[in-house]
């Protein structure tokens, strides 16, 4: 399906954009008529097409800044932050360290609020403000075993998304996505091959899995001016949900 769009002269920003989602995102923005710029902790040997990147750790302060500041040198403004990076590998909670914990936090809550921060500053200077869109996850709507602390910070960003829609209004918009399933590059490695994919892929509503320029569709709507009256919302993308596990258990009975 064509999604006919225009963002000619807007200058967004994806953090996390090289692979996955995140290029799915910066390809669709790229494909509107944006300038895009995506973000990463390192360098990028094939950026999604139409699109430049920079380095930089959303975890870290001043690495934020200095990105933001070579950002708004080159383009001069900055209209859409989507705040793309983040994940977690499978570990228990009794068992992973504080240490993880931190990264986990960081990488999935503490930057986004930092790379918002920077964005939000540049928007309020200018004219036409911004938007900002917060990827997220059902994980934050949800129990998420092996993941809790992501699912903890999923939560802390819907939560974190609604405050700063309060705090930013009338000239930033902040919006959410709660990602169900996307089948990316790695998601046969993560369940078990095209056998476990499709056996998940059943429990879905819709019958499979998202594509990634199918979350791409929505952050760009977001971000445009069709939803200009949008903001504090998250918005779930994920396949009509997950079906009460009785009901599973009833077919199989």
């Amino acid at each position: 399906m064509a999604v006919q769009l225009d963002m000619a002269g807007r200058v967004v920003l994806v953090t996390g954009g090289s692979k996955g989602i995140g290029r799915a995102i910066a390809a669709a923005f790229a494909a509107a008529g944006a300038e895009v710029v995506t973000c990463a902790r390192s360098e990028v040997d094939d950026p999604a097409p139409g699109t430049s990147h920079l380095r930089c750790d959303v975890r870290d302060a001043e690495s934020v800044r200095t990105m933001m500041d070579g950002l708004l040198a080159q383009y001069g403004r900055l209209d859409v932050a989507v705040n793309n990076a983040g994940g977690a590998p499978y570990a228990l909670a009794a068992d992973a360290s504080p240490r993880f914990h931190d990264k986990i936090l960081g990488l999935n809550l503490a930057g986004p609020l930092l790379v918002a921060q920077a964005a939000n500053a540049a928007m309020q200077q200018q004219e036409t403000g911004g938007s900002i869109v917060n990827i997220s996850s059902v994980s934050a709507l949800r129990p998420s075993p092996g993941t809790a602390a992501y699912g903890a910070a999923k939560a802390g960003l819907d939560s974190l998304t609604r405050s700063l829609a309060v705090e930013w209004a009338p000239k930033v918009r902040v919006n959410a996505i709660n990602v169900g399933l996307c089948r990316t590059e790695l998601t046969g490695d993560h369940y078990g091959g095209d056998e476990g994919v499709e056996a998940i892929e059943r429990t879905i509503p819709l019958g499979r899995m998202a594509r990634p320029e199918e979350i791409a569709h929505v952050a760009l709507f977001l971000a445009s001016g069709l939803a200009s009256y949008v903001s504090g919302a998250a918005v779930e993308c994920h396949g009509g949900g997950e079906p009460p596990a009785f009901l599973f258990a009833t077919r199989n009975g």
